[in-house]
């Protein structure tokens, strides 16, 4: 189901309803790009830590935004734990311009073209998106609608309201006290605008919003004021009325928040980083802060990404690329649990995901989540019991078997391969870092280091000193085939690390320390009397 700015409101009652009944969200999200092209410096590497990889992150998070969120609710049926019924929802979104608010945001060329494969559908982001607002943009804007403090910025809608404005003036007129016109075809958060505007630009008009409209009204002055001042209408609940719509998103996003549902996605450490920025507060610039900030949001966070790529290899399953892999592999009959596994069912106006794939569609793709998730936890589940039968499978149990992975979230390219968002992160588990001694090759850089690297396997490549580099990649066997192709090379001479025997600090101080022991021993050895 599709949901843009003309649905969202009439769809909030619906969807609060099914938030709080189900037992956990699927999420996925697209965005406009992913990572901005910073210099070599700023490039998320392998040898990043955590808090280091999170300051180069934000850094895109701020310039990009999201075009799209996939919700996916999962809701047990009652009577039937092991069968589930999904209501999958696409929200179209585009940040609110009102007064001063006016966002700037970027595209990435093979994000679009990469969206654009898959049919993302460009009109409804930029002409039905759903407004949406974070907690300060919403303080600033609350205060310009409350105190009257606030004007129109936009050269777009300026000349939508001049227009606007023009036609009911040229009505007023010719128009008699009581007589109406309707302003058609305008709804959702423009139409609070354009009535906000209208009321305050002319004395001797009244304003409604219908379903098939704005209607203007000719009053007098003094039924005009009767109905700011006695009215269900009156400017104050109208106000309170015009924030609510241009909050629009976030709204909802609240709402997920007091729910405290368990959050299933895939890879989503991007998610969250827009999540935080685009509905709650701009990204801190404490790494510590922006971890407890999730873990207060969303209590219960599971990434299908962390939880496969741990037990993948243990059950002898292909490997998988994709979100869509994983789910066929876990849907097929590689998977010993595919029959006696939960029962998923997709809830009316939700069924164009029963018969056909829509990669990377949010809300098709959040599904998925969704699915594997479950799958998974019945295999654990399963593996569990071994031969001993499988108590009546319930959401519970599941949540249980999957506790190791709780709130763990997969890192791409870091120091570390995940993220733990209730407690100290893990120390790393990559393969140890390799120094490179270059001989008789003057000036080579990182980027010559790493082509010459490329054929045999990947590394990320750190200068250390003028004329030794340090290597790393996340797979041991790259690193045990480096070290054995390279033994013995006339000018290139790869080794493990060792801090205290590489680090140019340890021997600067190494170095500092012996000049001060020799120039200790010779004043000795001159301040001593000669017999």
């Amino acid at each position: 189901m599709d949901v843009g700015a003309d649905e969202f409101e009439q769809s909030l009652p619906l969807l609060q309803e099914l938030v709080l009944g189900a037992d956990f969200l699927g999420l996925d999200i697209e965005f406009t790009g992913l990572r901005s092209n910073l210099s070599r410096p700023q490039q998320i590497s392998l040898f990043d830590l955590p808090s280091e990889w999170y300051l180069k992150t934000r850094q895109s998070v701020q310039q990009f935004t999201i075009c799209q969120i996939g919700l996916s609710v999962f809701s047990s049926i009652e009577g039937e734990s092991s069968k589930y019924v999904a209501h999958s929802c696409n929200f179209f979104l585009f940040p609110t311009t009102f007064g001063i608010l006016d966002s700037e945001f970027s595209f990435q060329a093979s994000s679009v073209q990469f969206l654009n494969r898959y049919g993302f559908d460009y009109n409804k982001f930029l002409k039905k998106g759903i407004p949406y607002m974070n907690e300060e943009q919403e303080k600033t804007i609350k205060h310009s609608i409350l105190t009257g403090n606030w004007r129109v910025c936009s050269s777009l809608h300026k000349d939508q309201i001049k227009v606007v404005i023009d036609e009911v003036t040229r009505w007023l007129d010719l128009a008699e006290e009581g007589d109406w016109m309707t302003l058609p075809d305008i709804a959702g958060f423009q139409a609070f605008e354009v009535q906000l505007v209208l009321r305050k630009a002319l004395p001797d008009i009244w304003t409604m919003l219908r379903d098939h409209g704005v209607i203007v009204k000719k009053v007098s002055k003094q039924h005009r004021w009767y109905l700011e001042n006695t009215s269900c209408d009156r400017e104050s609940c109208w106000k309170e009325k015009t924030l609510l719509s241009a909050r629009g998103f976030s709204v909802f996003f609240q709402m997920l928040v007091k729910a405290q549902k368990p959050l299933v996605g895939h890879n989503m450490m991007m998610d969250l980083l827009h999540l935080h920025e685009k509905f709650f507060r701009p990204l801190p610039e404490s790494y510590d802060e922006f971890k407890l900030n999730i873990h207060n949001l969303f209590p219960i966070l599971i990434d299908t990404k962390n939880v496969t790529k741990d037990i993948w290899k243990e059950l002898n399953f292909p490997r998988v690329s994709s979100l869509s892999e994983l789910h066929d592999i876990l849907n097929s009959d590689l998977n010993p649990t595919k029959d006696s596994g939960p029962v998923i069912i997709h809830a009316s106006k939700c069924e164009k995901y029963v018969e056909t794939k829509y990669p990377h569609e949010a809300a098709y793709d959040a599904f998925l989540c969704g699915s594997v998730f479950l799958r998974v936890a019945h295999l654990l589940l399963w593996r569990v019991h071994g031969s001993v039968p499988v108590p009546e499978p319930s959401f519970p149990l599941y949540l249980d078997v999957l506790a190791p992975y709780v709130n763990q979230v997969n890192l791409i390219r870091a120091g570390v391969p995940k993220i733990n968002f209730s407690g100290p992160d893990y120390p790393s588990i990559r393969p140890p870092i390799l120094i490179l001694s270059v001989r008789r090759w003057r000036g080579v850089s990182e980027q010559q280091v790493y082509r010459e690297f490329q054929n045999l396997c990947k590394f990320d490549v750190r200068r250390l000193t003028q004329s030794q580099f340090l290597l790393l990649t996340n797979r041991f066997k790259d690193a045990r085939s480096v070290l054995k192709e390279y033994r013995g090379h006339p000018t290139l001479r790869v080794s493990l690390y060792r801090y205290w025997r590489h680090s140019p600090n340890i021997n600067c101080l190494l170095q500092v320390c012996g000049v001060v022991t020799t120039w200790a021993l010779v004043a000795f050895l001159l301040g001593r009397p000669h017999p």
